[in-house]
């Protein structure tokens, strides 16, 4: 016997008819010789119109308050979902968070899942009962109640299903998210009509769609999955179609470059020009803001010259006005200056193949040099491609890298999905209880040093549509491999580095300078052998604030300073001197409790 999660998001449990049709799905599954654990959101537009109630009665409502109120939802839609099921013949009981143990931090409206008790819920499934818990809330140490934030209920059901994994005997466990789409696509289709529902997509490869636009899910529930190895799929509350699982990686997943496309359409640029190049700079910046729990994303640095170096970011566009309250202040001590534009848009393209296949960013730097579409920022990680655009581009940009990689058309390689779970050995079911302890710290997995390339910098490149392209096709058609890619602006100019293989780094600047010289004669190109890039691998780099400042700190403490930065959702990169990257590896290690 196995055990399944459903998942039932507002719009799926809306009407009384949309409720009996998810109960149907839950007693077909219990019908097939299943345990099933159904997790449900508040109904429809309930949670909002909760808010807007809290919100004639104060404008600031309190936030431990506001959880009180908007955890009611949830309530109602729990009770009613065991009724239904009731009604057709099964038998089924109803659990707020609290009273199956979700015990969360207390930061209310945006509490972290620290654990949850599997002993009441094992009970009642065993005594064959469908069990309905209500998604989105929990209780923390001292009792009060809390809610989980945006994506809550997604990340209650994978939660869940991890824990779940603990009881013994192990059962097989699977988690379906019924939504109002029917799977996962190439990239939104209401933007782009010739997007295609993919069969399977990767833990990884979902994390980096989900954190740079991909709204069906939330990246706190993917994480979840991929921490603790839980398939999931993705399908619709309106039809027995099958949707889109999301697994660890396949071998045909690596056939492909790119999986998908996604656009942040709200963000805003950030460049802190003039810093000093000295070790403790970035701390200082990236610890201010996450002291305000704001999200930095794309984060690029340049090597400086001249003793100073600039260091851009974005943040979404909504944050724009009280970052710059907080950073310009800290740039006026450090002699710098704070620059911004809050009309910019991020395009990504995503995908597993990108470790696998050269002139991934090439192709797309010059199918949007083709449409003269300006890259303001680039940023490049293991399996995503950032770049950073004006916002009137930004659809336009999107549809583009689509288009370019051949996103609407479906794969003819064999796509089979095997989303069987490994082996709980006895260390497996050891490793697993830990873990589950500390159900959403941040999961460093490793540190990795990378010694054997060498890094391209480019200063002062004229900021213009078709630069960067002609750069990497010169550098892709002299046959050398481009790993990590950062472009940043700085004073009206871009600043370009990009790491190439050590062997080749020479003839990578000889290729690089003769384009740049046909752009401007002004422009600068270097190149630097004694550098070396330390990698930061893990879940959650995004979600969890302060990760970069934590990174840099670290770094910071035995005064070394930082030449390069690039950061993705699974991975924060770092280059330093290489004479100094065995002892910065080794106290990022320690950081992170790897030693």
């Amino acid at each position: 016997m196995g055990l399944v999660v459903q998942k039932f998001g507002g719009s799926s449990v809306a009407t009384a008819n949309r409720v009996m049709a998810a109960a149907r799905k839950a007693v077909r599954a219990r019908q097939k010789g299943n345990h099933v654990l159904v997790v449900v959101s508040a109904r429809g537009d309930t949670t909002d119109d909760l808010i807007e109630l809290a919100h004639e009665i104060t404008e600031d409502p309190p936030a431990r308050e506001m959880d009180m109120l908007l955890a009611t939802g949830e309530q109602i839609s729990i009770a009613l979902m065991a009724m239904a099921i009731q009604t057709l013949g099964e038998k089924s009981i109803s659990f707020t968070g609290a009273q199956v143990g979700i015990v969360t931090d207390s930061s209310h409206t945006r509490a972290r899942i620290r654990s949850i008790s599997a002993g009441r819920m094992r009970q009642a499934l065993d005594a064959g009962q469908i069990v309905i818990v209500a998604g989105f809330q929990g209780i923390d140490e001292d009792g009060n109640i809390t809610t989980l934030g945006r994506g809550g209920s997604d990340t209650t059901a994978v939660a869940l299903a991890a824990c779940m994994k603990q009881t013994s005997p192990p059962e097989p466990v699977e988690c379906e998210i019924y939504t109002d789409v029917d799977g996962i696509y190439t990239t939104d289709p209401r933007i782009v009509p010739e997007a295609r529902k993919m069969d399977a997509i990767s833990y990884d490869e979902m994390l980096e769609l989900a954190s740079v636009g991909a709204g069906v899910m939330h990246s706190r529930s993917i994480e979840f999955a991929k921490k603790f190895d839980v398939p999931l799929m993705v399908r619709s509350s309106f039809s027995d179609s099958e949707g889109t699982w999301i697994v660890p990686e396949q071998e045909w997943m690596r056939g492909q470059p790119v999986c998908g496309a996604a656009i942040v359409r709200d963000e805003a640029r950030i460049s802190v020009e003039n810093v000093p190049d000295v070790p403790g700079v970035s701390h200082r910046l990236f610890t201010a803001m996450a002291g305000r729990g704001i999200v930095v994303d794309m984060i690029a640095q340049n090597p400086g010259s001249d003793g100073q170096a600039s260091i851009g970011f974005t943040v979404p566009a909504s944050d724009l006005r009280r970052t710059l309250e907080l950073l310009e202040p800290i740039a006026r001590e450090l002699g710098a200056m704070v620059e911004h534009d809050g009309q910019v848009s991020k395009v990504s393209v995503v995908g597993s193949g990108m470790r696998h296949h050269t002139g991934v960013a090439e192709k797309m730097f010059e199918a949007l040099a083709r449409e003269k579409i300006n890259l303001r920022m680039i940023t490049t990680g293991d399996i995503k491609i950032s770049v950073l655009v004006d916002k009137l581009d930004g659809v336009r940009a999107l549809r583009v890298v689509h288009q370019a990689f051949e996103l609407g058309t479906k794969l003819a390689s064999n796509t089979t999905v095997d989303r069987d779970s490994q082996p709980m050995t006895p260390m497996a079911m050891a490793d697993l209880t830990h873990r589950l302890a500390h159900m959403e710290d941040i999961l460093v997995s490793e540190v990795i040093t990378q010694l054997n390339e060498g890094r391209i910098a480019v200063y002062g490149l004229p900021d213009a549509p078709g630069h960067c392209s002609s750069i990497f096709q010169a550098v892709a058609k002299a046959g050398i491999v481009v790993d990590m890619i950062v472009q940043n602006l700085a004073r009206g100019l871009a600043d370009l580095s990009f790491s190439v293989p050590l062997a080749d780094l020479e003839r990578a600047r000889l290729v690089t300078n003769a384009v740049v010289q046909g752009i401007s004669a002004t422009t600068l190109v270097d190149s630097d052998p004694s550098l070396a890039a330390v990698h930061v691998v893990g879940v959650g780099m995004r979600t969890h604030t302060g990760v970069a400042s934590r990174v840099f700190g670290a770094l910071a403490e035995i005064k070394i300073n930082i030449l390069m930065i690039n950061t993705s959702e699974m991975r924060i990169s770092v280059v330093v001197d290489r004479d100094r990257v065995e002892e910065a590896a080794t106290t990022l290690r320690r950081a992170f409790g790897l030693v």
